[in-house]
């Protein structure tokens, strides 16, 4: 990648998850920024771009959106999908915070519908149509995510929606990073899910519950595959319960049907994890329907429970750039990973 900071990702894919390709390259969509003094404040600035990847590395395609044109301060996470005629692409994006406010933790759910065209083999985006709230919080499930001050155990999240399309039945959901509207524990994070009735995006209860277990379920998306549905998440160690001991990593569960029931995968939800002298060395794994798995370069080499808490030593290690790829294995309940260490395609 030739620029700034880039972390979160996730690729352009047809509606029943399938990577899309063209001219030997696929798309990919990232959470980026300069190159600022402290990477933490990446977050307060993040906007979405467009990257793509082939046997011969990535190439880097600007900025996503205009500058001030989403609803919010600044982009975060969401998934891009890509209709039938090949042309046209739904955006799923985080708007976190209000644009022109001030700096807030507040997040929206939005979609925007744009055109694909290649020009001279490079892609580009254009058409976009005014972003649209997907769903809203209903403080009954999912705590309305509106805070002003993050506070030190977390912010609350209604972000990260993914979309999924069930085989069997056609129908489509919008998965998202919740926190239960029902409990003031501060381990509250669930997986929330939304099912579109009659055209509209109708809040469902959570399919997955960490109530006192962990505050923080983020990315989370479904793959299809063998079958099976396949349930993945990033997590942070710090954001579990300190008694459990549990690392970061990409966790997963696996069921029969989309409603579930949903039971850990390999026995424990872990699928992969940091390394015990690396803690934080990567983050943000997303799973392909083919079974590619990307994340991106975080703080390796820093150890403890917390990033280093001086802005020039959180720079000097942080990486901004995308992680070693893996493949995983799928064989029923357990998922493993495969080290490959080449291109995804």
């Amino acid at each position: 990648m030739a620029y700034g900071d880039v972390w979160d990702m996730w690729q352009l894919a047809w509606s029943d998850g399938v990577t899309f390709e063209a001219h030997g390259r696929q798309l990919w969509f990232f959470l980026a920024t300069p190159i600022l003094a402290d990477p933490e404040d990446r977050h307060d600035i993040a906007r979405i771009r467009m990257a793509s990847l082939g046997f011969d590395g990535w190439r880097d395609h600007g900025w996503v959106f205009p500058v001030g044109w989403t609803p919010g301060s600044r982009e975060w996470s969401g998934c891009s999908v890509l209709d039938d005629d090949g042309r046209t692409v739904t955006i799923y994006f985080t708007a976190t915070g209000r644009r022109g406010g001030h700096l807030t933790f507040e997040q929206r759910l939005f979609e925007t519908r744009g055109s694909l065209d290649f020009a001279n083999g490079e892609p580009v985006l254009s058409g976009w149509t005014p972003p649209v709230e997907s769903v809203a919080a209903d403080g009954v499930y999912y705590k309305v995510a509106d805070q002003a001050v993050a506070p030190r155990r977390g912010i609350w999240a209604f972000r990260d929606p993914s979309f999924f399309i069930d085989p069997t039945d056609g129908e489509e959901h919008l998965l998202f990073s919740g926190s239960a509207g029902w409990t003031d524990d501060d381990l509250d994070g669930v997986i929330g899910v939304a099912t579109r009735t009659d055209g509209r995006w109708q809040l469902r209860p959570p399919l997955v519950e960490a109530i006192g277990v962990n505050s923080e379920l983020e990315r989370p998306h479904v793959i299809h595959r063998d079958g099976r549905y396949y349930l993945f998440w990033s997590s942070h160690g710090r954001r579990h319960a300190p008694m459990l001991g549990a690392p970061t990593g990409l966790y997963g569960m696996v069921a029969e049907r989309f409603s579930g029931p949903w039971r850990p995968v390999n026995g424990s939800g872990l699928v992969a994890a940091n390394p015990v002298e690396s803690p934080f060395q990567a983050y943000c794994w997303w799973v392909t329907a083919e079974g590619a798995v990307l994340s991106f370069v975080d703080y390796p080499g820093a150890t403890g429970h917390e990033p280093p808490k001086d802005p020039a030593k959180r720079r000097a290690l942080f990486g901004g750039t995308v992680a070693p790829n893996f493949h995983l294995r799928f064989d029923g309940e357990t998922v493993l990973p495969v080290v490959t260490g080449a291109p995804v395609p």
